[in-house]
């Protein structure tokens, strides 16, 4: 399998996981109030959104590179 290909596969999945599940969260560590040696940190959930029409894109980039990435 040559590294086009690859390519065109990981847009496909990763076109169809954006458009299944619409975006990703995570948590992210911050220091709230640093006093001396006492240090209070706060974690946050962030949410990113990945639009509707990315995930398509990425899906049709990896369609057109999957039939005409392999010709010469």
């Amino acid at each position: 399998m040559n590294s086009v290909k690859l390519v065109a596969i990981t847009l496909v999945v990763a076109g169809v996981l954006a458009l299944v599940y619409g975006g990703f969260s995570y948590t992210k560590d911050s220091t709230a109030v640093k006093l001396g040696p006492l240090e209070l940190t706060v974690q946050e959930k962030e949410t990113v959104n990945v639009p509707m029409w990315a995930g398509i894109g990425a899906i049709a980039a990896g369609g057109l590179l999957l039939v005409f990435g392999g010709r010469k």
